[in-house]
Parts: structure tokens; sequence; C-alpha cells
């Protein structure tokens, strides 16, 4: 992996103060790595994108497997650290000192202390359970005053959804404090997919995230190829990129369903879900499947879009195309659902800037963070397209990202079903197994979705670490609440759709 700084751990909090040039470089991802398998200590990764590079720039603070693995938190001057390095002190040990919130955020109560899944000398069979009576308290931050009072929300909904804990400190109706507890049915993916092939971790990374299928076989295989430094064909890249549009394009429409939903406008939730329909259905007449999976592998795709599919992708867009006007219109002549979005949920842009935020969780705080853009990969080089942002960062801004976004997609995807006509180099190239390390990263609907990888000897993962697009904007949702009713708290959040998948690796 190129871009690479190895320093000590002591420096680490220097080094990354200079390399973030005070917020210009958004801090991309920041994890731990367990090295004592090939006589080495831990590290830590502190990955920063250089956005006028096109390039991300890598830190890597090593320390010896009996050396000290406290470090100066960077999180008092890199917001956006904060829920990284409490990750890396669940699942390896590190502790970041001056931290501001150490409590634990994966592991729960039920883990014993000092248990640290991701190290090498823990089984991925291991199923410890905390001793009676340890660990037994459930921290939650509240805030304390009279005619403050707490509504706690979950982790076990109403509606189908995956468990998450709320807890809300109440003056009134109004929302002053919102603490977020998640990660209740962590899978431990990392940890299973060690020690196998990139082709027998396929079928896992494709199934991270229902929504995000291609986002991550892409960012995956990109990492895979990287290191095994081949160059996967044009067609093999323009049906990845025409895949990617299309996903994002079923996801922005549900959302476009799913918002409303948090007031009960029934005919746009009717028209979202019943559009989203049209768009699996495709998805299941291109892959077989509806969510797309099976489609890209190591070296490009498996199978072809043929004329006929192409002919397909447009008749059903046009539809979708009309549908979306459709919505659009609806949303605009409802006064009563532009008063409950409007000026609600709001997000400032240097809130934005602080906690990294990224996709339309970023641009609609004018945050113009896209991976698409701030990187050259598949076809988008080539394609023709605006980076859509908006300034208020409010529900109603990251549902007009939402819309111009999809007018964004629906032209790329007639761009690329162009160049699909006239192009008929290979599908796939063969990619050998090969050691080394190197990162994968993708736009999805939420945002930038990066998979780092590292191979040993044989070609076997030895680490995989995954940062979807909802990681990072997750801290903000308790900022956005402040100030509205509980009431919006459903609106609030459905307009930024984050996944509990995506934490739950």
């Amino acid at each position: 992996m190129e871009n690479v700084k190895e320093i000590k751990l002591a420096d680490l909090r220097a080094e990354a103060k200079a390399l973030s040039a005070a917020g210009r470089h958004p801090l991309t991802a920041m994890f731990g790595r367990d090295e004592t398998a090939v006589g080495r200590g831990y590290a830590i990764y502190v990955m920063f994108e250089i956005p006028e590079e096109k390039r991300l720039a890598v830190l890597k603070a090593a320390v010896p497997a009996d050396g000290d693995l406290r470090y100066d938190s960077l999180t008092p001057i890199l917001p956006a650290a904060a829920w990284y390095e409490r990750e890396m002190q669940d699942m390896f040990g590190f502790v970041p000192a001056g931290h501001p919130d150490p409590r634990p955020l994966v592991l729960h109560e039920s883990f014993p202390q000092g248990y640290h899944p991701l190290r090498k000398q823990v089984s991925a069979t291991a199923s410890p359970r905390a001793k009676a009576g340890e660990g037994s308290e459930i921290k939650m931050s509240v805030a304390h005053g009279e005619g403050i009072y707490e509504v706690p929300v979950g982790p076990i909904h109403a509606g189908i959804i995956e468990p998450g804990h709320f807890r809300f400190s109440q003056a009134g109706e109004s929302m002053l404090q919102l603490d977020a507890k998640l990660f209740f049915t962590h899978r431990g993916l990392e940890k299973v997919m060690e020690g196998k092939t990139p082709h027998e971790a396929l079928p896992i990374v494709e199934r991270i995230c229902g929504a995000c299928s291609i986002a991550n076989t892409w960012s995956f295989c990109q990492a895979v190829e990287k290191i095994a430094k081949v160059t996967v064909p044009k067609r093999a890249q323009l049906i990845r990129t025409l895949l990617m549009e299309i996903e994002r394009i079923t996801n922005h429409v549900g959302d476009c369903g799913n918002i409303p939903a948090g007031v009960g406008f029934a005919p746009a939730i009717s028209l979202g879900g019943r559009t989203k329909e049209m768009l699996m259905r495709l998805q299941e007449r291109l892959a077989g499947n509806r969510f797309l999976r099976g489609v890209i592998v190591p070296g490009g795709v498996s199978l072809d879009i043929t004329a006929e599919l192409r002919q397909d992708i447009r008749t059903t867009l046009a539809a979708v195309a009309e549908n979306v006007e459709a919505l659009d219109k609806m949303f605009a002549e409802q006064e009563n659902f532009q008063n409950r979005i409007r000026t609600t949920g709001i997000v400032r842009h240097q809130t934005a800037v602080d906690l990294a935020l990224v996709g339309v969780g970023a641009r609609a705080s004018s945050f113009a963070h896209d991976s698409r853009q701030d990187f050259s990969y598949g076809a988008y080089p080539d394609l023709d397209f605006a980076v859509v942002t908006q300034k208020s960062g409010d529900v109603a801004a990251r549902l007009a990202v939402r819309i111009e976004e999809l007018r964004q997609s629906f032209f790329m995807v007639s761009q690329l079903l162009e160049h699909l006509d006239a192009d008929h180099t290979e599908l796939s190239v063969a990619v050998p197994a090969a050691a080394g390390e190197d990162f994968g990263i993708s736009e999805s609907a939420r945002g930038s979705n990066l998979h780092f990888v590292a191979l040993d000897a044989e070609g076997r993962i030895d680490r995989i670490f995954v940062r979807s697009a909802s990681y990072p904007n997750w801290p903000a949702l308790p900022i956005a609440v402040q100030g509205d009713i509980i009431p919006d708290f459903p609106l609030i959040n459905k307009s930024f759709e984050l996944c509990y998948a995506c934490l739950d690796r």
C-alpha cells in the first residue's frame, strides 16, 4: 500500500494533527491490527483523505506485543476519531488516554473485562460471558436538572428493524440530549473472514449489508486487485459502475418513501414503496437475486449486461424517473410536510467537517464529500456528473440531495449504457494469490464505503477492516435532534437512513 508513514505510537497524535491540516483532510478511518503471528506486535492505522490529490495518506503506529498500548487520544483534536478509538479499545485493548467518552462501544456489558476478540489468540468460535455481577450496569449519558426527564426507546422496537437503544433527555417535548447504544447484534465478520481466501470471503462481504452489496463487494475487490496488481477490463468497470448507480437509485427511491413515513404522509410512502419494488425486480432480472449479489468478483464481473438487459434498464428507469418527479412535486406541494422537514434535524457545516461525515449526510450540510469525485475508480472519470450539495443541513436538505442525486444517476446510467453498447472487452481477468495490504473505496447510497484488506504469504486474509458509510454518520444523529421535539425523531432518523447491520459487521 502506498503513502504509508510508519511512526511511533507516542507520536500518533502530533502526526495525525499535522496530516489532518486543520480539517482539510478528513479522517477516513482508524483501526487496529494484530501482527503477532508474523513476529511483530500491534498497530494502529489512521487514514486521511487527500482530496486535492485523489488519494489516502496513512499513518501506521506500531507497538511491540508486550509494549504499552496507551496513547494520547486523537478525539480532543479530531472529533471524528471518537468511535474508532472506542472500538479499538474493545477489540484490541488500545487505551486512548484523555478520550472524553471511554465507555465500551461494540462490546456490551455481557462481555468480560480484558476480552479483545480481534487479537489473534482469540478463537473465532469463542463465546465468553461476563461473570455474575461483573459489568452489569448499563452506562448511558443523560442530562440532569429540574424538569428534565428520560425517555428510553428500544432496543426492541415495534417495527421490523434491528435493535438499538435510544435514551432521550427531555424538557417538555424538546430533546435536550440523545445517547444511542448500538452494536447489539455484532456478528464478528472481520474475525470470521481471517484465514479465508478472497473468493471464500466474498459471499460474507456481500452479506454485510443488504442495501450495499455492490458497494461492499466493489470496495473489497478493489483492495484485492491492488494487492495482486491486476487491471480490471473496461467492460467490467462499466458494469460495476452501472450496478453501483442502480443500487444507489434503489436506495434513494426507498428513502424517498421512508422519510415521509416519519410523518405519516401516506401517498408518498406508497409511491416510494411501489417504485422501489420496480427496482428490486429489475435487480433480480439483472443478477438473479434482488440484492445484486454474485456479480462483482475479484478481477471483474461474473456476468454481462446484454443488449436485452440494457433495454430493460432503460425502460424501467424511465418509469422510475417519472415517479421520482411525481414524488418531488408531491413533497413541494404539501405545505404541512414542508413545515415538518424545514429547519428540523440540522447538522451544521462545521459539525459535518469535524465528524468527517460522508454521503448525503455530508453533502446536505455543504460538505462536498463524494468518493466518485475524490478518487479515480471504475468508469466515473469518464462520466459527466455533478456532486450535489445543499446548505441548510436539515431534513429538507437531505431529501433534496437525494432527489437531485437521482437525476444525476439517471443521467450517468444513460451514459454507461451507451458505453456498454460500444465496448466489447473481456469481463474479467485472473487474480493470482499475493501477499500485501491495500484498501478499496466506493460511494454507496449512504456515502463512501472503505475496505482495508491484508493478505498473508498464502494469499489468505490476515486482517480485513470494513468501514461503512453509516459508521461515521451515526454520531451526527444525537447532534441533529438537539432542540427538536421528540415526535420529530423518527423523521430525523429516517432522513439519515443509517444502517445497523453495517455497524454489526
